[in-house]
């Protein structure tokens, strides 16, 4: 712990232990990188700083605060969540870990980290830093996501934060008392120790590369005596990567852009794109293009080719320009999704999927000065 108190990054949500800040902050670190949430958190907590501005927000608004982050069933599980803890816990977040627990989108590890971080409970927590640590500092071998393994590894978890609760609050620091607490207002031991665990892991004991030479466990790990830093945690089979081919389609009519909406039971729901269908290697963009708009394009350009990824898929989106023959009046019936006209500051207002989100800015950066 007295190496966290040195050594800490400084994050927005470190300087509270409001548990509904702490609650956001998690939730948005869920498979982002910390440099990527800063500002996100930053901007949600000056739009949505209490449960009630959540719990009244409406989709169009969270997408948007939201937009880039990616796995946005998180925004809507936040959602629901908020509104919960209005209708059953008289909008006071709950302080019991069963409670938490119970909440949409809230599993073992996040429920651990609100009520360690921000409720100073002995509560453990199992993230893939904290997994890292405890795997090599007890050389447990194994997949650590199976029953028994990860059992293990929860059951090391609980113990010694259990241990630090029974610590002291004026920790030493380096041999003297620590005037760094005070960054962490009313942090209790508990907390500082699940965070000294996550903190390691990110910065010193990292999947490749370790610098084991400044690890203040360095002198107990298990995994450095037995020269196995590099073998622990077991790697785990990679899934096999997909790769998938989307065509998009830019329609315009006097200044206006034809749009659809997500479906909200598909990945990305509720956020914006453009008419696109998925093809395969061999198919003619012209008729993917007659299958989207229901009618064949006169003109067909190439405007640019985006690849990112999703999960397991690497995806290659190839966005084209076209013109009807029957030219671009509002009828056009867009396949699967009702679509609309709007403009470019109309769409600027929208959450748009990321890879839409870059055709939207091409179009921006082409109009006139």
């Amino acid at each position: 712990m007295c190496w966290f108190l040195a050594h800490a990054r400084e994050m927005p949500w470190r300087r509270t232990r409001d548990p509904y800040a702490i609650w956001v902050s998690e939730i948005m670190l869920q498979q982002t990188q910390v440099k990527t949430v800063v500002a996100y958190y930053e901007r949600w907590m000056r739009a949505l700083p209490n449960l009630a501005s959540l719990a009244d927000a409406n989709s169009e608004q969270l997408h948007k605060l939201w937009e880039g982050l990616g796995y946005y069933t998180r925004v809507r599980n936040m959602h629901r969540a908020a509104q919960i803890i209005l209708k059953d816990h008289s909008g006071k977040f709950p302080s019991k870990y069963e409670e938490i627990l119970a909440l949409p989108g809230i599993g073992r590890y996040t429920a651990g980290a609100i009520c360690s971080i921000a409720l100073g409970q002995p509560t453990a927590i199992l993230d893939g830093n904290v997994i890292r640590v405890l795997s090599r500092l007890y050389g447990v071998e194994g997949d650590t996501a199976g029953k028994e393994v990860n059992a293990k590894l929860w059951s090391l978890a609980e113990a010694l934060v259990n241990a630090a609760a029974a610590m002291p609050l004026d920790i030493t620091f380096y041999g003297k008392p620590s005037n760094r607490l005070d960054r962490f207002g009313s942090a209790s031991t508990c907390s500082i120790f699940n965070q000294s665990l996550m903190e390691l892991g990110a910065l010193v004991c990292t999947p490749q590369n370790p610098d084991c030479g400044i690890c203040p466990l360095r002198g107990i790990c298990t995994a450095l005596k037995t020269e196995r830093v590099n073998q622990l945690p077991t790697p785990r089979k990679r899934p096999e990567v997909t790769a998938r081919r989307f065509l998009a389609f830019i329609l315009e009519d006097h200044g206006r852009y034809l749009v659809r909406q997500r479906p909200a039971n598909l990945v990305n729901g509720n956020l914006w794109e453009f008419p696109n269908l998925e093809a395969n290697e061999g198919d003619m963009p012209v008729k993917t293009a007659k299958a989207v708009l229901g009618a064949a394009p006169s003109r067909f350009t190439r405007v640019q080719t985006i690849r990112h990824s999703i999960t397991r898929y690497r995806i290659l989106l190839e966005v084209f320009r076209v013109e009807l023959k029957s030219g671009n009046g509002t009828m056009v019936a867009v396949r699967d999704a009702p679509a609309q006209w709007l403009s470019l500051q109309q769409m600027s207002e929208l959450p748009f999927a990321s890879a839409h989100r870059k055709i939207l800015l091409r179009l921006t950066k082409d109009l006139p000065a």
